[in-house]
């Protein structure tokens, strides 16, 4: 072979190494490309999951005085100092049946919804630790005349169950009936609905409960005996709507329960590392975010995580649940009213 030749050959053999790199370079940059596409995807997706009402603009300022400090206003806030103010937060399950999926696990038709649960999730500054009051929605109360998204109000009806503020005037009119009986201002509103609480719970791969005696309630299909339980999304929303098969069927008797699942939840998410399975990270997301409205003061993924980050020191035995002191109304023993003072004193301590 001449030299000529030799030269050849490694010519076309730096060429061919020159192409696969080049190859390789593209492919590479493709993927990069792909993964930038996807993850684009997945936070607009994600993003426009969420729906909001405007709380704020629809109450004006004729509420509670705000808490010193809120969470952060959005994701370029996130390199900034986290805060760490004390925040209150009505947390509302609703037991709406719009879409095939709440109807299948709830049943009614898609007329109206209602608060089903309520807890005013209180946040201490600091946010290490945090008090869940529930709120029973046999309550009677006041409800107070609050503004409709078509116009005009409502009118201010007295010995009102709690939960029709929701029925009649939607997010805004919880708030304002939760903040009058207790004068604790609302700096956030986050309301689930039954498919999305059972989503979250599947997402999160179940979540394990112990129950204190047996529980058979054919209205929610829940037949469990006493002891501990691994719980499926279907199951645990069963068991956080059931009342018929404990204690004297009232609404106090399940709120036992829904504060188990609270915890439940925070032990789960503990107990699994989410940023290392972005899959599982992305279906949890998708879950709480799919059936997920807020105020618009939470409605992006960058605040909802500006939020969560800002809570990351929050472990569930650092959560105190209890439920506002209520006594039967006199007039009616199928409701209760609140009991005074100790009702008063609980929110309080929240202001």
């Amino acid at each position: 072979m001449t030299g000529h030749e030799e030269q050849g050959d490694a010519g076309t053999g730096a060429g061919r190494r020159s192409r696969a790199l080049k190859a390789a370079g593209l492919a590479l940059a493709g993927f990069l490309v792909l993964g930038a596409a996807t993850a684009g995807y997945a936070y607009w997706h994600l993003n426009n999951n969420i729906r909001s009402v405007d709380i704020d603009g629809a109450l004006g300022d004729n509420r509670p005085a705000r808490a010193l400090t809120g969470p952060a206003a959005s994701a370029a806030a996130a390199a900034a100092p986290l805060p760490t103010g004390a925040l209150n937060i009505l947390v509302l399950g609703s037991d709406s049946r719009s879409g095939r999926a709440n109807r299948s696990l709830g049943g009614g038709d898609s007329t109206g919804a209602r608060s089903d649960t309520a807890m005013v999730v209180h946040i201490d500054a600091g946010r290490t630790r945090a008090t869940v009051v529930s709120i029973p929605r046999d309550t009677l109360v006041t409800r107070p005349s609050c503004p409709l998204s078509s116009g005009g109000s409502t009118a201010v009806a007295h010995d009102s169950m709690f939960n029709s503020a929701y029925e009649v005037g939607g997010p805004v009119c919880a708030v304002k009936t939760v903040e009058s009986m207790t004068g604790v201002r609302m700096d956030h509103y986050v309301e689930v609905d039954f498919s999305g609480f059972a989503r979250l719970v599947d997402a999160l791969g179940g979540v394990t409960v112990t129950t204190g005696q047996d529980i058979d309630d054919d209205k929610s299909h829940l037949h469990l005996e006493a002891g501990t339980h691994r719980l499926d999304g279907t199951r645990a929303l069963a068991l956080a709507r059931t009342r018929h098969g404990i204690g004297d069927g009232s609404d106090l008797g399940r709120i036992g329960l829904q504060q188990k699942l609270v915890k439940a939840l925070l032990d789960r998410m503990a107990a699994i590392d989410l940023l290392t399975d972005p899959a599982k990270l992305y279906r949890v997301a998708d879950a709480v975010t799919a059936s997920l409205t807020t105020d618009t003061g939470l409605d992006s993924l960058g605040e909802l995580t500006g939020l969560g980050r800002s809570l990351r020191g929050l472990t569930s035995d650092r959560v105190r649940t209890v439920m506002m002191p209520v006594v039967p109304a006199p007039w009616d023993p199928n409701r209760v009213v609140a009991k005074e003072p100790a009702a008063d004193d609980l929110w309080a301590s929240l202001r």
